[in-house]
């Protein structure tokens, strides 16, 4: 068969137009999907807390379903917003907890609002030890009494770090003698400081009356002896009870799972008003760049699905002291706008 050459220049326009179409299909597929090397950038610049430790199990978990390289960074919050800022691609990822939106909540510098300017990812697990301690030898044998007496007109010194996760019990707190006793909030004090161990050096000094704390890192002292400046006990876990009650049964260090439940409500209570009580988890969850494709979301969300399903990945959290709590992108960013809308009424109503 003869061919002209105007058919020729058809057929290879075809061809082209084939080969064109072809590779846009392939860019498509691309675009959907995670590809070469993850960076999961992180709110801490420890990699010995629990942000790192967290971040580490799941993202292993999660590259070796996916079969692709992903490292966890610890960068700090706002390199780590920055970061996730300049990359639409999926190459970085972000996890972080409640402080992401609380920080935006107490006005802290280089905090946004992350509802608006990011996607939400998936819920991975919570870290349950979120605690408030005072002197093993404080005249304060619980929170009810330490409530009552700010109430009384006493002045109670609280150690936290201001503009989050440290903070927001304490506002919690000022909020409940607010309801119960209306114009005595302002005898709870905060005491501003910044590490755990800060805080700690605080009440060995008789500096404060009562400090934020976890259990991971002040469990150890709630075993020493009374007499020893270091000792302390715990009077509040703001986790919720069923939190608590899916920790491992030998709990943490010598504090039995039974131990801590004397700390959590209906034990412990702090009213937020309307028969509410405040709780607070500490909830670890993924944060990706607005412009994102929304497949990686969705191969996101399936992956770790599927990681969960599995139940090895609990058993590793749980070891660590960490509760699972994996809840898919679209149901956990609900979850939390909703958990911001109610800390940003206790935050507004003290203010």
């Amino acid at each position: 068969m003869t061919v002209s050459k105007k058919q020729l220049v058809g057929l290879g326009s075809a061809a082209v137009m084939a080969s064109m179409t072809f590779g846009a299909g392939v860019a498509m597929a691309q675009d959907g999907e995670l590809r070469g090397n993850i960076r999961v950038v992180i709110g801490s610049t420890s990699t010995g807390g629990d942000t790192y430790q967290n971040s580490s199990i799941v993202v292993d978990k999660l590259a070796e379903q996916l079969d692709l390289n992903m490292k966890v960074d610890a960068v700090g919050a706002s390199s780590a917003f920055r970061t996730l800022d300049r990359d639409p691609r999926g190459n970085t990822l972000m996890i972080f907890h409640d402080q992401s939106y609380l920080g935006f909540l107490y006005g802290v510098q280089g905090y946004e609002n992350i509802f608006e300017k990011y996607t939400i990812g998936p819920t991975v697990a919570i870290n349950p030890g979120n605690a408030y301690l005072v002197p093993k030898d404080s005249p304060y044998e619980n929170l009810d009494e330490i409530i009552a007496a700010v109430g009384e007109g006493k002045e109670v010194r609280v150690a936290i770090q201001p503009g989050g996760v440290s903070e927001i019990g304490f506002s919690a707190l000022k909020n409940a003698v607010a309801i119960e006793y209306p114009g005595q909030e302002d005898n709870l004090v905060a005491v501003n400081t910044g590490s755990q161990a800060d805080k700690n050096q605080q009440l060995y000094d008789d500096q404060v009356d009562m400090i934020h704390g976890s259990v991971q890192a002040n469990e150890q002292f709630t075993r020493l002896p009374e007499d020893d400046q270091k000792a302390m006990r715990f009077v509040w876990l703001t986790a919720r009870q069923d939190t608590i009650e899916q920790a491992p049964e030998d709990g943490m260090g010598q504090t039995s799972r039974e131990q801590l439940l004397e700390y959590v409500e209906p034990n412990v209570t702090v009213t937020m008003g309307d028969d509410e009580n405040f709780t607070f988890d500490k909830e670890f969850f993924f944060l990706y760049n607005k412009e994102m494709d929304s497949g990686i979301v969705d191969q996101i969300d399936e992956a770790l699905a599927e990681v969960y399903a599995e139940g090895e990945i609990q058993e590793v959290q749980k070891n660590s002291f960490f509760i699972p709590n994996f809840k898919p992108s679209d149901e956990a960013s609900e979850y939390l706008k909703n958990k911001m809308s109610r800390y940003e009424e206790i935050i507004e109503n003290i203010q």
